[in-house]
């Protein structure tokens, strides 16, 4: 990744209450650089409070004005309503939208107007389908995480607790997210790998309740199972409670995905054997600035580097 491209920036500051729009502005100044749209999924994620605070401080800090929208849905899954949200910022005519889709597929077509319009646009935390994006044949940056490889680093640690022929479950994401296919994809690797059988997966959709409802599923069609490795903090936190309610605390150990606030007193506990840190302030931060960066220097479309990595830690009650 070039230097620029790695910087770090220093950012802080505490996030207000958020509604279903949030809106940042700079000064009258900052048109001369334009303004980028921050397009999220939930703003009652903490994960995606995390990436408005972010965003908020490398705007207010930036040497370079520019004017900063952020937009986010109700939910995980509203992909209606994040195709009105970009098709609203093509009407609006900002300068460039940073996208964290909530749907790999179903967000192309917008995405694609955007750039026809000379929008500049890309991707964070969860990319598009490449087979989808390739087959129009525009080049859609994403700037985030390799969440296979965050997987694998959380799956070979609970591989480690556990024995071959051992049972385990998977407590994924939205489906048809690239992101949530890549984790469950490392999880099953690192499983096979060890030995340990998957015996059930389960959508949780991102969310607590719904990665309740999944793990309490699983718990009871499968009442052998060692572990639940859950594609996010959210989930497992789920995950937690259902395995409190069936009284297999101790006994059923739970992975998560995101490093939130929430989880850290239940890795510190026990409760959580390990999540994995994507730094979403990171990955705010960089996908704001590689589109303000093509802002100043006048690149296209098609100028822009396919994939930014951004990094990934394990987290355990020892590093909370």
């Amino acid at each position: 990744m070039p230097h620029q491209q790695r910087r770090r920036f220093i950012v802080a500051g505490a996030l207000a209450a958020i509604g279903t729009v949030v809106v940042s502005r700079s000064s009258k100044a900052a048109s001369r650089n334009g303004t980028i749209a921050l397009a999220l999924k939930s703003i009652a994620d903490p994960f995606t409070s995390s990436m408005i605070d972010a965003a908020r401080a490398f705007q207010k800090h930036s040497p370079y004005p520019f004017d900063l929208v952020v937009q986010g849905t109700a939910t995980e899954t509203d992909v209606e309503g994040q195709i009105r949200i970009v098709e609203n910022l093509i009407a609006q005519r900002v300068s460039a939208i940073v996208l964290a889709p909530t749907h790999s597929k179903a967000l192309i077509p917008a995405v694609n107007e955007s750039i026809r319009r000379g929008i500049i646009t890309l991707t964070i935390d969860n990319p598009l389908d490449p087979d989808a994006s390739n087959a129009d044949g525009m080049r859609i940056p994403f700037v985030g995480p390799d969440n296979l490889r965050g997987a694998k680093l959380i799956g070979n640690y609970l591989a480690q607790k556990l024995h071959g022929g051992d049972h385990v479950g998977i407590v994924e994401g939205v489906p048809s997210d690239r992101n949530a296919q890549q984790r469950t994809t490392g999880f099953t690797d690192e499983m096979k790998a060890a030995h340990v059988d998957i015996v059930a997966v389960e959508a949780g959709d991102w969310e607590y309740a719904k990665g309740k409802r999944a793990a309490a599923a699983i718990l009871a069609r499968r009442p052998d199972i060692r572990a639940l490795l859950c594609g996010n903090d959210n989930m497992a936190m789920g995950a937690v409670d259902a395995v409190r309610d069936t009284r297999k605390t101790g006994s059923v150990l739970i992975t998560g995905y995101n490093n939130s606030a929430a989880i850290k007193p239940l890795l510190k506990n026990g409760s959580v054997l390990a999540t994995v840190d994507q730094f979403a302030a990171k990955q705010a931060v960089y996908g704001i600035d590689v589109a303000l960066q093509a802002l100043l220097q006048q690149r296209r479309q098609e100028d822009l580097s396919a994939y930014i990595e951004t990094p990934v830690a394990l987290v355990t009650r020892g590093n909370a």
